[in-house]
């Protein structure tokens, strides 16, 4: 296939699909890479039970990529990679999700893209990805046909140099050990388990159809990863730069600065609306907080998001070569310090929302949301001062929004909301105990609330009391399944949220009693439903 190289100056690397340079011949470390991912991957995921063996697979399989690749490109990004990796498979051991381990496939695809010297953007390890099967299909071939020569290599003599030594060991540790009856002894025993368990893992794959054919798509994948295709490209063919520098009059100039003009206008009106109404805390017992707050909070949102796309577009293509660039470049910055306004005035009206009733999970995933779009936003900004291409902005989007996904998939969401409302509560502000009773906590959720049974309010502590006793039957039942499947379930929350529960079972104990604790958490949600 033809390579062709992007000629814009800002671009990190060729942007336009290229076929890989691929080895003449196949190293013996790339096989056993391959078949040692097939084993990991049986014991972790087909025969494990839960996360900490998805975290284990994870890791190995960096380390198999690792191993396997004959021609390794060392890039910074490959130790930001292996740090994020991890981090997750360490939150995978504590408390996972299937959030987490969709991320930590996405870093290993990225970790074999940047060892096979791409940058690991979105958009590269989406293309890595998803031509890993084609690409295992193809690797295989090329074994099969790498074997057939494998009788005239033997007769250089290169391979006797490593070959005849190898011989000349295996012959002579077998007539030591035979001089030796209790090594022969020794020996003979741990061959026997060793066919003992082989022969046993072969016939359960044999009862279970479908292990074959998981080994077969491990391979597959493993070998894609290690024997690439095509490396990425994408937008070139799209936004296509030129090889030098003009001075042309763009014919959109003119309507792009009365663009501005009117939404610097526009902004600066409901700014001043804004602040005026909603930068103060004393609303009355009628306010619409759904309305302001919630649904409000996404519209401004959307509207931050379509100035981050007009910026993009407007300096963009003919606009940046043209002479008058300097005076539509001073609209810019006015237009986006206004867009800082609104993004704080967002933020705002979450807060808002949060001081009503508490903090709730999807009130997290706001400021996840929110925090997005000024990032995307000033990536904008950072492109119109540096004069960076379109796609380069692409690539650096898509890596905020990768690495927002990543950030929410390791952090403790309902802890931190919990957290938040039991430090409300006790401290005598009852409207977030809303967020107790209503809200579905998940356990890191859960252990962030024995405070509660020290509150003053009844109501609150009975119902808590209740909520902790429920959670740890439910986690005893649990722990003792993950303990009986193995160490691949094992979950490290368990262990602490049953020795934290139990240590303060005596003021929940009463509640094991299923009619007690049903009425209490029923009680709990009629409280807490007044400030729903």
């Amino acid at each position: 296939m033809a390579t062709t190289f992007s000629t814009d100056p800002n671009a990190d690397e060729p942007l336009l699909a290229e076929a890989v340079p691929r080895p003449s011949d196949i190293g013996l470390q790339e096989v056993i890479a391959i078949l040692l991912a097939v084993v990991l991957a049986d014991v972790t995921i087909y025969r494990g039970h839960g996360f900490t063996g998805v975290a284990a697979f994870l890791l190995g399989a960096i380390a198999l990529l690792l191993f396997g690749k004959r021609r390794r490109h060392w890039r910074v990004s490959l130790v930001v990679i292996t740090g994020m990796l991890a981090l997750l498979a360490a939150h995978l051991v504590w408390y996972g999700s299937p959030l987490q381990v969709a991320a930590g496939i996405v870093l290993v695809i990225a970790f074999a893209t940047g060892l096979d010297g791409q940058t690991p953007y979105l958009l590269a390890v989406l293309t890595t990805g998803s031509q890993a099967v084609l690409g295992g299909f193809r690797a295989l071939g090329e074994y099969s046909n790498s074997l057939r020569r494998v009788g005239p290599r033997l007769n250089r003599m290169g391979s006797l140099n490593y070959i005849l030594p190898a011989i000349a060991f295996f012959v002579f540790s077998v007539l030591f050990i035979l001089a030796n009856p209790d090594v022969v002894s020794f020996v003979s025993r741990q061959l026997e388990l060793f066919v003992t368990r082989i022969s046993d893992w072969l016939v359960r794959a044999a009862l279970r159809p479908t292990e074959p054919l998981f080994w077969i798509g491990v391979s597959l994948v493993m070998a894609g990863l290690l024997r690439p295709i095509l490396r990425f490209s994408a937008l070139q063919p799209f936004f296509p730069a030129s090889s030098e520098q003009t001075t042309a009059i763009a014919p959109l100039y003119t309507a792009f600065r009365n663009t501005l003009l009117t939404v610097i206008g526009l902004f600066a009106a409901y700014l001043a609306y804004e602040f005026y109404t909603l930068w103060k805390r004393d609303f009355p017992e009628n306010f619409y907080y759904a309305g302001y707050a919630h649904e409000g909070a996404a519209w401004l949102t959307v509207a931050l998001g379509l100035a981050t796309l007009i910026l993009s577009l407007v300096f963009s293509g003919r606009v940046l070569d043209d002479p008058r660039l300097p005076k539509l470049r001073a609209l810019a910055w006015i237009w986006s310090l206004e867009n800082l306004l609104l993004s704080a005035a967002v933020y705002n009206r979450l807060f808002i929302y949060i001081d009503f009733n508490g903090m709730t999970r999807m009130r997290i995933v706001g400021l996840f949301g929110i925090s997005l779009v000024v990032v995307g936003f000033l990536l904008v900004v950072w492109k119109i001062i540096q004069q960076r291409s379109f796609p380069w902005l692409i690539h650096r989007q898509m890596w905020a929004l990768g690495i927002a996904v990543y950030l929410f998939a390791i952090t403790p969401v309902d802890w931190i909301a919990a957290s938040y409302n039991v430090r409300r509560i006790l401290a005598g502000d009852l409207s977030a105990s809303m967020q107790i009773g209503v809200q579905k906590l998940d356990l890191e959720g859960v252990l962030a609330l024995p405070p509660l049974l020290d509150s003053d309010t009844p109501v609150i502590r009975e119902g808590v009391a209740a909520l902790i006793a429920d959670r740890y039957l439910q986690l005893q039942a649990e722990h003792q399944s993950r303990q009986l499947r193995g160490w691949t379930a094992f979950q490290v929350a368990d262990q602490v949220a049953l020795e934290r529960f139990e240590a303060v079972r005596e003021q929940w104990k009463e509640y094991e009693d299923h009619s007690k604790r049903g009425a209490a958490i029923q009680r709990l949600d009629n409280f807490a439903y007044q400030w729903y």
